[in-house]
């Protein structure tokens, strides 16, 4: 019996760290959809069901707290993990992060090891 694929959601404005988060999520073999904003994501994901979601904080169009309060809004969206990943070392930032319901807050630069220890905690093989 072969496993389904789990899928995630990177969501990022900066081309460097969609590439590589999305790189490291393929190796690992996770379907992998990437969105440059947070309309462009709000767009994939009307057709899209994430396991989990990755989502930068700071980005032009949409921040990523407005845009994952769009998401707890939803549905078929609003269980799913949404784990922030952000250069912002703030303790305010984490801290709405936190109250609006995020699972987790990782930092930028990425460190692989933490991203796969986020993919251990929240989807478990």
């Amino acid at each position: 019996m072969t496993e389904l694929k789990k899928h995630i959601l990177v969501v990022d404005d900066e081309p460097v760290w969609l590439r590589m988060l999305t790189q490291i999520l393929q190796n690992k073999g996770y379907d992998v959809r990437e969105a440059a904003s947070g309309a462009d994501a709000l767009k994939t994901l009307k057709n899209y069901v994430p396991d989990l979601i990755l989502l930068d904080v700071r980005m032009p169009d949409m921040n990523g707290f407005d845009l994952l309060d769009h998401i707890k809004k939803v549905p078929n969206l609003a269980e799913k993990p949404v784990v922030f990943v952000s250069a912002m070392d703030d303790f305010h930032a984490k801290k709405v992060a936190r109250e609006l319901g995020a699972a987790d807050y990782i930092l930028k630069p990425i460190d692989e090891r933490e991203v796969n220890s986020v993919l251990a905690k929240y989807l478990p093989q």
